[in-house]
């Protein structure tokens, strides 16, 4: 029900413009692929007509303007019915207007490659089983409902938490993800941060799937179990590159007492609001979900008090090829202790654009903390 109600909050902040009834439009055409052969038939027609009658002012560019047009609607066999059509006239329209239309050839030649171009891209996206400008609403409908997905529920005072996801190099596809849950009487609340093997859009696909099959058992199983459970489907699912790390923490929000555990993941970081420093959590380490069958994931309690917080992170926050682990774990930390002198709202978002990775990797932090 938190992922609906996130997904309708953000098409409600996000109303409907001109590119999404562009997109809408688009939509409906391919729904009616001779309408749109005959559409730019026509059109090939009108320019045609209209360079024989005003060859010094109407340009050869009108049909390479219409051959681009096309590939972005028409699948292969259609495309060639048009783009044939397209050569046709502009060839015709050259013997007709003669020397009064200056660069024929040269032109022909650019539509043709133009054609070739657009026919390649249209295959490619016709193997993907997508035509036209479906494949794009597409993704941007998966990447929509990958973020929505880890939107963290409603919390009650004094709680708070925040999450933060950037993918590499400004993909619109990550291979880090949450999935957070809170239990049916608000007591609980569970966040796994899950990074997938590879980054960007490369592992995009495979954080869709997971996520989906995550988010599911969230809540479902016992605390001890959510780790083992998510390996077993790991395993299941058989990926040539099937491994990820994860770490989960389950918080009772009435006491403040958690327990965290870890599938290859780095260690959370913890705020001690009577000491005014941060320490890392040691805990149990497990394996990597998806590389070892009945694997144990140990776990570690712990105690939030008023003031304290739970930071949750992603490798690509600490980790950068030219310093060790170490260091990029007391960046992290100095980091964080220069930023929480203002409270914790907005500390997720900082540690990510400040990650020892830069923009190289994707990047994930969960803040979790009680006022």
């Amino acid at each position: 029900m938190a992922i609906n109600e996130s997904i309708v909050s953000r098409r409600a902040r996000y109303p409907a413009g001109p590119v999404r009834r562009l997109r809408l439009f688009g939509q409906w055409l391919v729904r009616a692929p001779w309408l749109i052969v005959t559409f730019f038939l026509l059109l090939g027609v009108i320019a045609s007509l209209a360079i024989t009658v005003w060859p010094h002012q109407v340009p050869w560019g009108v049909y390479t303007f219409l051959v681009v047009a096309a590939g972005l609607f028409l699948e292969p066999r259609l495309l060639i019915v048009v783009f044939v059509g397209l050569f046709l006239a502009m060839t015709t329209v050259g013997v007709v207007v003669g020397e009064a239309k200056t660069a024929t050839l040269g032109a022909e030649l650019v539509t043709v490659l133009t054609m070739m171009l657009m026919l390649w891209l249209s295959h490619a996206r016709a193997e993907a089983g997508v035509v036209g400008v479906g494949g794009e609403s597409m993704l941007v409908d998966m990447r929509d409902r990958l973020r929505a997905q880890g939107e963290l529920p409603t919390l009650p005072t004094p709680w708070g938490a925040e999450v933060a996801l950037e993918s590499a190099y400004g993909d619109g596809f990550a291979g880090d993800f949450v999935v957070a849950s809170r239990s049916t009487d608000g007591r609980v609340l569970e966040v796994a941060l899950v990074d997938v093997s590879g980054k960007g859009r490369e592992a995009g696909a495979r954080s869709l799937l997971l996520s989906g099959a995550l988010g599911g058992l969230l809540g479902e199983m016992s605390e001890g179990g959510f780790l083992q459970s998510a390996n077993n489907h790991l395993l299941r699912l058989r990926w040539s590159e099937g491994f990820a790390t994860a770490v989960h923490v389950a918080i009772d929000l009435e006491t403040g007492e958690f327990t965290i555990g870890y599938a290859g993941h780095p260690a959370a970081a913890q705020y001690a609001a009577g000491s005014g420093r941060w320490r890392m959590l040691a805990g149990g380490r497990g394996p990597l979900l998806g590389v070892i069958e009945g694997a144990q994931f140990p776990r570690e309690s712990g105690l939030i008090r008023r003031g304290d917080a739970l930071v949750l992170y992603s490798d690509g926050v600490i980790e950068a090829r030219d310093k060790a682990l170490t260091d990029g774990i007391d960046r992290m930390l100095g980091r964080a202790e220069s930023f929480i002198r203002t409270g914790f709202e907005g500390l997720a978002q900082r540690l990510c654009d400040q990650a020892a990775a830069g923009l190289g990797d994707d990047r994930a932090v969960v803040t979790i903390w009680r006022a």
